[in-house]
């Protein structure tokens, strides 16, 4: 449990330090999507055993976590929504699940690829997906 905890933890944390320090909306969401793709990449097996098994866990154990998720999720709405005004929350909500499931789709599969042209790749799609495209 201590495992599953630690992972959401970290990228509340990082993404907390992010939301102080980084004052432009674009480079905040840029900082946000490299900690993603650094955790599905650079932590492939713990992002693997946490996708995989947060399903298994004691009904309580999982409601908390998927609190946490949310509040995750939702800093990430927030900048999509100060970024693109074109979309309602519920859009911008939706947009950013779809980033995160492009982001955590080489869990499910060997991709084949260096990790540094994985994440590059990963990184475009996110903000594509994003509608912010690239720097």
């Amino acid at each position: 449990m201590a495992l599953f905890d630690r992972v959401i933890d970290d990228l509340l944390r990082d993404e907390q330090q992010i939301l102080d320090t980084v004052t432009d909306l674009g480079s905040a969401l840029d900082q946000l999507i490299a900690g993603q793709v650094e955790f599905v990449v650079g932590d492939r097996e713990l992002a693997q055993v946490y996708y995989n098994e947060i399903n298994n866990l004691p009904d309580e154990d999982r409601r908390r976590l998927r609190r946490k998720q949310r509040l995750y999720l939702e800093e990430w709405v927030h900048l999509v929504n100060e970024m693109r005004a074109d979309l309602t929350d519920t859009e911008a909500r939706t947009v950013v699940h779809a980033v995160i499931g492009a982001i955590q789709s080489p869990l499910f599969h060997n991709v084949g690829l260096p990790e540094d042209r994985l994440r590059a790749i990963l990184t475009d799609a996110a903000r594509a997906v994003l509608g912010i495209g690239r720097e």
